[in-house]
């Protein structure tokens, strides 16, 4: 059993300034350096230059993905599991002048993600090259400041090789971008890091390692004090502590404090505590910073699973890619919230970062709304899978990614599981895992360990030793979480399991080959890491229902079929992956099974498994690309939630005299029946092997509609009518008031209805869109998996009879509004309140 408590300690604002009774100054500043930035896609190796004249180049705020502002193309070569958009070489500039007052400071850039392989420059100094697109970076520009003068910034960003990921990956600055001012003395960067040793009602014991930076020649005494605020903002521990810190020196200090009757960080009441942390150096405060605190206790059981704070759960978790649909993956906070309010309303309670390191935005988003993450690093280690993938940089990189990952998030209350790798090809029991020199071995490993030790019998191969390595190095940083990897090979002689350094053994798929888990891996605890891969078309439907389509017949075998899409009747998977009642029921009668991470949460860009061109997104999702619920979202909600539910489907507009197989997805009740034009078309119960209720009936106009009873009571009501011809436009924005920020976002449906305000099902009318005010259209998008229109445009085609439209504000107060038109329909306008 694992069992372990972990504390999240992020963000560098001040919000306490009266934690030790010291002044209200503002010792280090984090500053959003995202604004003002000119952007050139092409290659400009002058651009380095400080005196290079930029002034013809295009403006623009970050976070910035060029490639989504692109057309699709089969001849681009991210190719379509990249979502078959543009690569290429990119410049950004950004002129600023420090003050002349800073100059006793530390000044840092941070990128907190650069898709991929960037230069950055200061003043025409190369700072440093990172060629890892996911992972968060910073350079110290101090020795390179002129003081009071103009200073340029410059960041090449290089993604022409492609392809280089299995997904769609963006391209550019496409992360926010932080320039950090420390005095001289200061904690280092990620330089906190807090555990919790004890949990239980009575007392919380908060263990906090500080790392103090003296970047002086002279050696001083600093004061490190650390105060915890409760939700309230009062102040329920401290210490302090006073250390020498030589020149040129760091020094970490440990400290402990007590909380009485701590209040647990959940998944209903995710609650968070803050953490000051000052350091003084006499009555002088030379660096502050808040950190939220979660305090929670877990465990994985070999046999019974999962458990919370002494309670016993299942993990229902889905992964997600990080691109947000037609913002490309361009972090933007609202959106990332957007996605997590839908998931959570369907009742998940983790996500898994598949496969690399997540924005922060995410990882905080998490800790504040309550979500079980699986932080994951790579999708390949040494050996790759597309043509100039990580696998090029891995031997020479790994080490340092890994351990700015860990450092970066370890202190998250939302993680609870470390993933080291997602079916990584060295795993497979047939590999040739004794490819290299012992020179080479040692390399890559950092072991003296022998050429007898490498791939002999019953020895440890490379790959075993690799995946230990990795794991050291995890747990080094962090012993307070297990270990994991996603496996597609549960052989017990996978190189990974062979290892013996996975805390929790991972699969993902092969439900056929999870009852044995106990027995092939006896004491070990067991998670599904990725379960399903079932395919849908949100709004398409294939019948009869009963019947099982797995497409593609092999994963490398091409497949075609002349609709494009996938059924979403839950009878559509791949040949590796099975339906989503199957794995919900596998998991709900085996306790051992920890939970599941559902592929996927949303569709994504690229990757447009079951077809090639011209899909260029996924059918994975429970949600669609523009964020509508598929009809699986309503399974998930009905068995993952308590909400009611009662949701039949499809719709009702067929031909007259068609067989029509009616599915309904329900909780909270005892039956359903189903009427057709006011006539019984049976009663139907759910059963512990079929999750939903089904009836074949024969469409004529008019209406379905089903009943739920519970002890013979109606519980609820749910009726379908067939639509007529579409006659007008409805716009429903999620939010109607938004901060003047200039980032904020309004998600706005719209909706195609027949006269008497019927969702026409069918309808692909093209909408066109207006904004007034400051605002602006940030992205449209209709979920529609081969749509070749571009997701930054004004207008939009109806998908199965919806489509989206993304607001944007300009950060200046006031009142948007915008009108949606199309030939023929009555248009549509909406208010939006700027403020």
């Amino acid at each position: 059993m694992v069992n372990r408590l972990v504390l999240f300690v992020s963000g560098i604002c001040c919000m306490f300034f009266m934690a030790c009774g010291t002044s209200p100054d503002v010792p280090r500043e984090r500053i959003d350096f995202t604004e003002g930035w000119r952007f050139r896609l092409g290659d400009t190796p002058e651009a380095a230059d400080a005196d290079f004249v930029d002034e013809e180049w295009r403006m623009l705020n970050l976070p910035h993905d060029w490639a989504i502002e692109g057309d699709f193309s089969k001849d681009n070569p991210s190719g379509t599991g990249g979502g078959a958009l543009p690569g290429g070489v990119g410049w950004y500039r950004k002129t600023f002048v420090p003050e002349k007052s800073d100059v006793d400071k530390k000044i840092r850039i941070v990128f907190d993600g650069v898709y991929m392989n960037s230069d950055v420059y200061l003043n025409g100094v190369l700072l440093g090259h990172r060629p890892y697109g996911y992972i968060t970076f910073g350079y110290d520009l101090t020795p390179h400041l002129k003081w009071g003068e103009k200073n340029v910034l410059a960041v090449r960003v290089d993604n022409s090789e492609q392809p280089n990921s299995r997904w769609y990956s963006g391209c550019g600055i496409y992360r926010n971008v932080w320039l950090v001012k420390t005095a001289s003395v200061h904690v280092g960067e990620w330089g906190t890091y807090v555990t919790t040793p004890v949990v239980n009602e009575s007392e919380a014991v908060v263990n906090v390692q500080t790392i103090v930076f003296n970047e002086t020649d002279a050696s001083t005494q600093i004061t490190v004090c650390s105060s915890l605020f409760d939700a309230e903002n009062k102040c329920v521990a401290k210490a302090d502590t006073l250390c020498t810190v030589g020149g040129g020196t760091d020094t970490i200090t440990v400290q402990q404090l007590k909380v009485a009757s701590p209040q647990l960080w959940g998944i209903e009441e995710p609650y968070l505590y803050t953490l000051v942390t000052e350091l003084f150096d006499g009555d002088r405060c030379v660096d502050r910073y808040e950190t939220p605190v979660g305090i929670r206790t877990f465990s994985f059981d070999a046999e019974k699973g999962f458990s919370l704070n002494g309670k016993p759960m299942k993990i229902n978790g889905v992964c997600m890619h990080h691109d947000l649909g037609c913002l490309g993956a361009a972090v933007n906070i609202r959106a990332i919230e957007r996605q997590l309010e839908i998931l959570k309303e369907m009742g998940c309670n983790g996500i898994r970062c598949s496969h690399n390191p997540p924005a922060p935005e995410l990882l905080d988003l998490c800790d504040r709304m309550g979500f079980i993450v699986m932080d994951e690093a790579f999708d390949m280690w040494r050996k790759k899978k597309t043509t100039h993938d990580y696998s090029r940089y891995f031997n020479e990189w790994h080490e340092r990614d890994l351990r700015d990952f860990i450092l970066r998030d370890r202190n998250h209350p939302s993680i609870f599981m470390w993933s080291i790798g997602n079916e990584v090809l060295e795993q497979w029991s047939h590999a040739d895992a004794d490819t290299l020199s012992l020179e080479e071995a040692n390399l890559i490993l950092n072991f003296g360990h022998s050429k007898d030790m490498l791939a002999k019998d019953g020895e440890m191969s490379v790959n075993s030793l690799l995946t230990k390595k990795l794991a050291d190095i995890v747990k080094q940083l962090d012993p307070t979480r297990p270990v994991t990897a996603g496996c597609n090979e549960p052989n017990p002689f996978n190189h990974l399991f062979r290892s013996e350094a996975l805390d929790i053994i991972g699969y993902n798929y092969h439900n056929v080959n999870v009852p044995d888990v106990p027995a092939n891996f006896p004491g070990k605890p067991f998670i599904i890491t990725e379960s399903n891969s079932a395919l849908a078309t949100r709004g398409y439907y294939r019948m009869p229902s009963d019947k099982v389509y797995i497409w593609p017949e092999r994963w490398d075998k091409p497949f075609t079929d002349s609709s494009y899409s996938c059924s979403s009747y839950d009878n559509c998977h791949v040949p590796w992956g099975n339906t989503h009642e199957e794995t919900i029921k596998l998991i709900r009668d085996n306790d051992f099974i920890s939970g599941q991470y559902l592929w996927t949460g949303f569709d994504y860009i690229g990757e447009p498994t079951p077809f090639g061109w011209p899909a260029r997104s996924s059918y994975f999702g429970v949600v669609d690309l523009a964020g509508f619920p598929k009809d699986a979202y309503y399974l998930y909600q009905s068995e993952w939630s308590d909400k009611q539910v009662l949701h039949l489907f499809p719709h009702w507009n067929w031909k007259e005299g068609q067989d029509v197989d009616m599915w309904c997805y329900y909780n909270n009740a005892d039956e359903v029946e189903l009427f057709v034009n006011g006539k019984s078309q049976g009663v139907r119960s759910k059963t512990p092997d079929c999750l939903h209720t089904v009836w074949r009936v024969r469409f004529e106009p008019g209406s379905v509609k089903v009943v739920a009873r519970k002890a013979g009571k109606i519980v609820g009501e749910k009726e379908l009518r067939t639509a007529g011809e579409p006659a007008r436009i409805r716009l429903t924005p999620d939010r109607s008031q938004l901060a003047a920020d200039g980032k904020d976002l309004s998600f706005i449906t719209v909706e195609i209805l027949d006269k008497d305000g019927n969702l026409c099902p069918n309808a692909d009318n093209l909408v066109n869109f207006n904004v007034k005010g400051d605002a602006f259209i940030a992205g449209v998008d209709n979920g529609n998996p081969i749509s070749m229109e571009r997701f930054k445009d004004t207008k939009r085609r109806a998908f199965y009879g919806k489509c989206l439209v993304v607001v944007q504000n300009k950060g200046k107060k006031g009142m948007v509004h915008l009108m949606a038109m199309s030939d023929g329909l009555q248009p549509a306008d909406v208010e939006i309140v700027i403020d």
